[in-house]
């Protein structure tokens, strides 16, 4: 559980919401018609630039955002420079028993223990990279379609009122549901998309350059153990992955 995520996200509700009663009563902030001006106009207009399948997927995607458990550059260098060693000892042949919690990383050992040459192991893993980027960008960029476009069905449900109020100005009972209508879909609109949409289409690219990273070191490390170089020598290189702050601390230790 991303932890960040929840609690920021819940914050910024909260603080809203603990806002809107101080002022008054909440009730006055519900408005039926704004709520279908923006929620539902936003999620139709942004499923017409996608297919159903792309569209309903990134529910599968957004799960990234709250719940995902990515290994520290560290311990995949560890494991790494042991396989490494395995290797130099062993032979590819030796990585076959050994423990691998990382997909990724498994999928390049298999390929090493069934004999395939290094330049196609780097290969298919740079692929693989890729095609894993552009899926978790395209994740991250339905959000921002959502973003994009809650603010202006906001301001489309505010013109509507302002219709419907000026249409009505000779009847003050109706000035003051249209006016609800204008103020609150506007307000709907900031909050979809800066409290919900933008932050989690954020995080999606944050995920999406951390895997990269990882995976990026990993490639880099199997193709070294296919070159048969030293564990010392793929373990250096790796380091350089690490920030300036662990690099130093890896190094006094």
């Amino acid at each position: 559980m991303d932890l960040a995520t929840l609690i920021g996200m819940l914050g910024a509700i909260g603080f809203i919401v603990m806002a809107m009663i101080l002022n008054g009563s909440i009730e006055m902030y519900l408005n039926i018609p704004s709520v279908l001006i923006v929620f539902g106009g936003t999620l139709f207009v942004a499923l017409s630039s996608y297919t159903l399948g792309q569209f309903f997927n990134t529910g599968k995607v957004v799960v990234k955002a709250f719940m995902f458990k990515l290994q520290q550059p560290e311990e995949l260098i560890m494991k790494i420079v042991e396989m490494a060693d395995a290797a130099r000892k062993g032979g590819f042949l030796a990585l076959e028993e050994a423990e691998i919690e990382n997909d990724f990383m498994q999928k390049g050992v298999d390929m090493l223990v069934d004999g395939h040459d290094v330049d196609v192991v780097r290969a298919t893993l740079y692929k693989d990279i890729s095609l894993t980027s552009e899926r978790h960008e395209f994740g991250a960029s339905v959000f921002k379609s959502i973003g994009e476009v809650a603010p202006a069905m906001g301001m489309i449900g505010t013109l509507i009122g302002l219709v419907a109020m000026l249409s009505n100005m000779d009847d003050p009972k109706s000035i003051g549901p249209a006016m609800a209508v204008a103020l609150l879909t506007t307000l709907y609109g900031a909050f979809f998309a800066n409290v919900i949409a933008l932050p989690l289409a954020s995080k999606l690219e944050n995920r999406a350059e951390q895997e990269k990273l990882n995976q990026t070191l990993i490639l880099d490390g199997i193709v070294g153990i296919a070159d048969g170089q030293n564990p010392r020598v793929i373990e250096g290189l790796l380091k350089n992955y690490l920030a300036a702050g662990k690099r130093i601390e890896e190094a006094e230790e």
